[in-house]
């Protein structure tokens, strides 16, 4: 494959496998922080990642009168700290165990005088031990962990985009640990058969407050053991009949039975002549089969894209 365009960077899952895991693993760490200080809120959007100018971040965690922000900055290897009284800590992303890690995250909140307890156990990932106990040396390639953020930063942008034409309720684009995916949800409004829950490593109860009203999902992930490529994906949930049978574009996309979603390979995008309409014909032809197959209220629910600067017509 070759590059058309230079802001869509190749990413190679067997090659930054080993890599991909350990910062899996460290933004689940950050993540479950994010979640021991933050109040519930509806489908677990409290938890997420954001891409940032930097890499990954936390946003904004109100503690008490203060706040906390936690950032993944990639372009300089570092966990950094920041709270709103000018205090700040960070780590150095390296190879090492996830162990060290763990332990000095906790360092770090204790010496900015923050709750460091948090749930040590890692999500939706089988056979890993508890955060403190894995003490394998793991690998560290800042160049491809970066190609992945450069990779997340394009997406996130034609997602956002994509987010605009949309007048229900719709969720950030954001970037979940757990799954370690980057994905937006948009909802017809509807409340939703009960999830029966079941995914490795996630509570049914989780599950099912992520799932209590009918939506359309489209997401990109890096690859992983069972699908060692990065793609993209959309899913419907409840999917409607014949959903799987529907036209979506580009021509390299196609309904995979086993994940019960929609692929298409990054590189098909990447190496598009227009990776942008590639993307966004996918998310919108996607979309069109959920929200026609599950009769959805669309003229209610849809607008034209947004445009920097000129207010939606009413």
């Amino acid at each position: 494959m070759t590059d058309q365009s230079p802001h869509w960077p190749e990413l190679d899952w067997p090659a930054w496998r080993d890599t991909a895991i350990a910062l899996q693993l460290r933004t689940q760490i950050i993540g479950k922080v994010r979640l021991a200080l933050t109040p519930w809120l509806n489908h677990s959007w409290h938890v997420p990642l954001y891409v940032s100018a930097r890499g990954l971040t936390t946003s904004a965690i109100p503690i008490g009168d203060r706040i906390l922000e936690i950032e993944f900055d990639l372009l300089h290897d570092r966990l950094v700290f920041m709270t709103s009284d000018g205090r700040s800590r960070g780590i150095g992303l390296n190879p090492g165990s996830i162990a060290h890690f763990h332990e000095t995250v906790i360092a770090c909140l204790t010496e900015l005088d923050l709750p460091a307890t948090f749930d040590g156990t890692p999500s939706e990932m089988a056979d890993v031990p508890p955060f403190a106990e894995d003490t394998a040396d793991r690998p560290y390639d800042a160049d491809a962990v970066r190609a992945f953020w450069r990779a997340l930063i394009q997406v996130s942008r034609v997602f956002g985009q994509f987010r605009t034409g949309f007048l229900g309720k719709a969720s950030p684009v954001h970037f979940f640990w757990g799954s370690f995916d980057l994905a937006v949800t948009r909802f017809s409004g509807r409340a939703a058969p009960t999830h029966p829950g079941g995914f490795p490593g996630l509570p049914d109860a989780v599950t099912r407050d992520a799932y209590s009203h009918e939506e359309a999902s489209v997401g990109f992930w890096p690859g992983s053991d069972a699908w060692p490529h990065a793609a993209f994906y959309a899913y419907a949930y409840p999917a409607p009949d014949h959903y799987a049978e529907a036209h979506v574009s580009p021509a390299a996309a196609s309904w995979n039975a086993g994940l019960g979603e929609f692929l298409l390979p990054y590189d098909a995008v990447r190496t598009a002549p227009d990776p942008d309409a590639a993307l966004l014909g996918f998310c919108q032809s996607t979309y069109d089969a959920a929200a026609d197959l599950g009769q959805w209220d669309r003229s209610a629910l849809e607008c034209a894209p947004g445009r920097a600067g000129i207010p939606r017509h009413v």
